[in-house]
């Protein structure tokens, strides 16, 4: 590999097609994705930037299913509503590709076929779950039963959404097919295995510890845990309708696995892209001068950083990843962000919320990304940073620099020979040297804190110059040079700006009414002609106002209540009603003096109570709860004067008050001790 890359291409992990992009997607892996690439084009490289919806797998079947749609319509709904999400966010990307696309199944099962014929998979039966009924092999997310660990009834044969722990589906206490509710049975089926514990021998071992000083602790130790463990045959294909087809005669109703043909969504764009543009797309993949770089969540480094490479090494004609920058986790008010339990800020909510505020949002995720350990984001800090930096510093900054030329000079730059201010200096120098050092670090968070120096520096300067105290006509020279001096680092951090807040460098560049290219290194010589002519004044951050954080915070606050209802599994609340409503309401102690099961209803129980007026017959729907015999002798409470009505042939002339509890069983609801039948429930 070449000390000085010719080219860089730089992936985005593929975002899952089955759910739109919340904030932890966007800190964790398109964000510093997106300031890199930003970076790198300014300092003039060739740099390509991939990315796309990853559309196979089960949880997009399961989710088509619960729908009444097609996999298709789910992929395509959620596939527009990303993309769109990321290009209004102001993601860079050179391509947004897709992986139900044509052109990925063909890249997909090239690579499968190119393997298989170096006999590089292991061929092997196993047995898995299958449902007779359907006539089909279950994926794990299939097969639901008992959690062993904690008891829910509804947990998924590869974990439990409920205590979160991973299961495999014989842990299940009576497993279930989520597809027909029948029992599922083993039976045996083929699948090709990647010989990862044969790679790691041949070559992982010595490859890994190259990147022990480059890569991340996280990502290096966690990758290092894996190799200590000793790494195994990992299926690649599995029994599914939706997917990449096994390029195999006869081997129909097999799709390669999620996890093999995903990451090769990369290549597949790229190669999209080069159909698009005429431009040759080898090069980015398989020349060793250019430099391969995955921007992921540390979920998925393992994917990343041993199985790619591995698949990408046994192919034998492309380079391996030199960076795999991968951030930890985002949390959101102190908690985990859950798409199930719509604990999150979702993007193109905000977007809708927080109109045209884009780079309001980039600010604040970079100021606190979780590059080496979990952070969080809470809407008060976000109000904060805005108001605080971005409205109070770097926008007060632009704005009375801007009101000063139109002022003072009629928005024309003054003729000037100022003695540049040294905090000044030193931070734009600082900008050009060390930002570029951190931005090639990945320490995104850092390099943006240094940028915002340059605009604290220049907002104190400007304090201290006050040139709006100094006399017009007797000192108007010194006020030139304050104010030519101040559009000077305006213009500069225009260029600083860029690969963080590219809206509002954009609009800088609109104020001071220059439309040239600019790099990196016009930091250092930023600077406007005498005489030139410069637009009119923008506000560059508005500041938020309370209510617009009250209805965020109350919306996630209406998501846990939501979330806490549907977990307890209890009925919600019925509407109100009145005092006199409920007390026209009869309710009393009575005895069950017998039961019988009312014949062909399997729910229902013929039961006569004695109720102190009188004994009366009442069909009630408990049969699936008691056995009849169990019941005869005890006190219950009845609605007496609920009008009758026939049920299967039988007048039933009341109704038995039963509790149903979260499990949904059923319990009576009675007096702790014997009393009077006819007694009234008040």
């Amino acid at each position: 590999m070449s000390t000085i890359p010719k080219r860089f291409t730089v992936t985005a992990a593929l975002p899952y097609a089955n759910g739109p992009v919340h904030i932890g997607h966007l800190a964790g892996c398109y964000l510093p994705a997106d300031i890199y690439v930003r970076f790198l084009r300014l300092c003039n490289k060739d740099v390509l930037f991939i990315c796309g919806s990853d559309e196979h797998g089960v949880p997009i079947t399961l989710k088509a299913r619960n729908e009444g749609i097609t996999p298709q319509q789910v992929v395509d709904k959620y596939h527009a509503l990303m993309g769109n999400a990321f290009k209004d966010f102001g993601i860079s990307f050179d391509i947004y590709s897709r992986t139900s696309a044509p052109i990925h199944h063909e890249t997909a099962q090239e690579f499968f076929t190119n393997l298989y014929e170096k006999g590089e998979f292991i061929e092997q039966n196993t047995e898995q779950f299958y449902d007779e009924k359907e006539k089909t092999f279950l994926a794990d997310r299939y097969i639901v039963g008992t959690c062993p660990n904690c008891g829910n009834e509804n947990a998924y044969g590869d974990q439990c959404e409920k205590c979160g722990k991973s299961l495999s589906p014989s842990d299940l206490i009576n497993p279930k097919s989520k597809l027909s509710g029948a029992v599922p049975i083993k039976k045996e089926t083929k699948h090709w295995f990647l010989a990862l514990d044969r790679y790691q021998e041949e070559w992982i071992n010595d490859w890994l510890p190259t990147h022990k000083d480059n890569w991340r602790p996280t990502v290096y130790g966690q990758c290092k845990s894996w190799l200590d463990q000793g790494l195994q045959p990992r299926a690649i294909t599995r029994d599914l309708d939706w997917g990449v087809k096994v390029p195999l005669a006869g081997e129909e109703g097999k799709v390669l696995y999620v996890w093999f043909d995903a990451p090769i969504g990369y290549i597949s764009a790229t190669r999209e892209w080069s159909q698009k543009t005429g431009k040759d797309w080898e090069p980015y993949w398989k020349s060793n001068d250019s430099k391969l770089i995955h921007f992921i969540g540390k979920d998925n480094i393992v994917f990343h950083c041993i199985i790619f490479p591995a698949i990408l090494k046994a192919h034998g004609d492309y380079i391996l990843p030199t960076s795999v920058p991968a951030n930890e986790f985002l949390n959101l008010e102190g908690d985990k962000i859950s798409t199930s339990r719509n604990w999150a800020v979702w993007l193109h909510e905000y977007l809708n919320d927080f109109p045209e505020k884009q780079d309001e949002l980039r600010y604040v995720l970079t100021s606190i990304a979780p590059e080496t350990k979990d952070s969080d984001f809470s809407w008060k800090d976000y109000q904060a940073r805005v108001n605080n930096e971005l409205a109070d510093i770097l926008g007060n900054f632009v704005n009375r620099v801007m009101v000063l030329t139109h002022k003072y000079f009629g928005g024309k730059v003054p003729t000037s020979t100022f003695t540049p201010n040294k905090e000044v200096e030193d931070a734009t120098i600082n900008i050009h040297q060390h930002v570029a050092e951190l931005i090639n670090n990945y320490e995104f968070r850092s390099a943006q804190t240094e940028v915002m120096q340059l605009a604290r520096a220049g907002n104190k300067f400007l304090a201290d110059a006050q040139p709006w105290k100094l006399n017009q006509e007797t000192q108007q020279a010194e006020i030139a040079d304050i104010i030519s001096y101040s559009i000077d680092i305006v213009a500069r951090l225009s260029v600083a700006l860029a690969p963080f807040l590219p809206t509002t460098s954009i609009k800088l560049r609109k104020m001071l009414n220059t439309t040239e290219s600019f790099s990196w290194n016009d930091i250092l010589t930023a600077s406007l002609p005498e005489g030139h002519a410069i637009g009119l004044p923008e506000i560059l951050f508005k500041k938020i106002e309370d209510d617009a954080i009250i209805a965020q915070l109350d919306k996630l606050e209406q998501s846990k209540q939501e979330n806490l209802s549907a977990t307890s599994n209890l009925k919600p609340m019925k509407d109100g009603i009145t005092f006199d409503d409920f007390s026209k309401i009869d309710i009393r102690i009575g005895t069950i003096l017998s039961a019988e099961r009312v014949p062909k209803a399997d729910k229902l129980l013929k039961l006569l109570v004695d109720t102190g007026i009188d004994q009366r017959t009442v069909v009630s729907g408990i049969a699936q709860h008691f056995e009849p015999e169990a019941i005869v002798g005890k006190q219950v409470s009845i609605l007496v004067n609920l009008a009758p009505r026939m049920l299967r042939g039988i007048e039933s002339q009341g109704m038995i008050l039963m509790a149903e509890d979260s499990a949904g069983k059923l319990h009576f609801v009675n007096p702790p001790h014997a009393v009077e039948n006819g007694s009234t429930v008040q």
